[in-house]
């Protein structure tokens, strides 16, 4: 069976983290809530117009007034409600601590790579119980995505810069690093850090949903010497900035992804790329996984 709601088809989504709750400047549509089989989302999800007639998707990733922890996140629930939709295609915005020198605050960043520093405490993968699959990892991010968004960097205001080809670590959260972690995360090749990057960009691909992060800086977490340690209150300073540069970014990039999405040439291409991936012999397959399973991948393991 086939979930993809055909009434909405919406084929690009946002998801928004901290310092931006909502889309501004385009006509809202309506909101939908849907129930998957791993609940409901994070909030409702705003459909609105954007100037071409298509529409676009956007999701709090903590919720309207910012009421999840990121460990709270329903993570699964959040990517499986958005492929309903139609979506293939996610930007995901999230504030980080700057691990590097050359990355000040209000700098954003286009990662290419992942360290994982959870710690099993959130659901990381739609398989299990029954069905193994494995999904392709090794480039986390999407590269074509990333090219389209660097290319509007232009777009920035306060002098901000837009940084390619780094590596986010993704730690567990809510509390920030102690000193010795964040060395340890700059000696491990770390160059940002957040709380949100994973599973969310594991469940993506999971879901051959193409998805790109792009990070905010709004701190040097607590690796300088001479710096402050961070806090909530430094975060929210910057915040200000971040967030105007994120619409303006977002904006900027929107013509040249909707071009992209309908004539298709985004690489690398993921959809059928998790129809092989099974392992579990299909007499041995859990009957209500898979009946799960085909609400995000319908006809795969069915």
């Amino acid at each position: 069976m086939t979930m993809t709601d055909t009434k909405h088809n919406v084929k690009i989504a946002v998801i928004g983290g901290s310092g931006l709750y909502k889309l501004e400047g385009l006509e809202v549509i309506g909101e939908v809530n849907p129930e998957t089989p791993w609940g409901f989302p994070s909030d409702k999800i705003v459909i609105s117009k954007l100037p071409s007639g298509d529409k676009i998707a956007f999701l709090a990733r903590h919720g309207r007034g910012h009421y999840l922890t990121p460990t709270e996140v329903p993570v699964r629930a959040n990517i499986a409600a958005l492929k309903s939709l139609g979506v293939e295609v996610i930007l995901a915005f999230s504030a980080v601590g700057s691990l590097r020198e050359e990355i000040p605050p209000c700098d954003f960043v286009l990662p290419d790579q992942l360290i994982d520093r959870t710690r099993g405490l959130r659901p990381s993968t739609f398989f299990g119980e029954g069905l193994v699959a494995h999904a392709g990892f090794a480039d986390p991010f999407h590269a074509g995505l990333a090219d389209l968004i660097a290319a509007q960097e232009k777009s920035l205001q306060f002098s901000a810069k837009l940084h390619r080809n780094k590596t986010a670590v993704c730690m567990e959260g809510p509390a920030f690093s102690t000193r010795a972690e964040s060395h340890m995360y700059r000696s491990w090749g770390g160059d940002i850090i957040n709380m949100s990057a994973l599973p969310e960009a594991k469940l993506a691909r999971e879901a051959e949903i193409m998805y790109q992060m792009i990070c905010m800086s709004t701190d040097y977490d607590c690796w300088r010497q001479n710096e402050e340690a961070v806090t909530v209150e430094t975060v929210m300073q910057n915040m200000g900035n971040n967030g105007i540069n994120a619409k303006n970014l977002l904006h900027a990039i929107l013509p040249s992804l909707e071009k992209a999405v309908k004539e298709n040439t985004l690489e690398p291409k993921l959809k059928g790329s998790m129809k092989f991936a099974g392992m579990t012999s299909k007499e041995k397959r859990n009957a209500e996984t898979v009946r799960k399973l085909d609400y995000i991948l319908p006809g795969y393991f069915s």
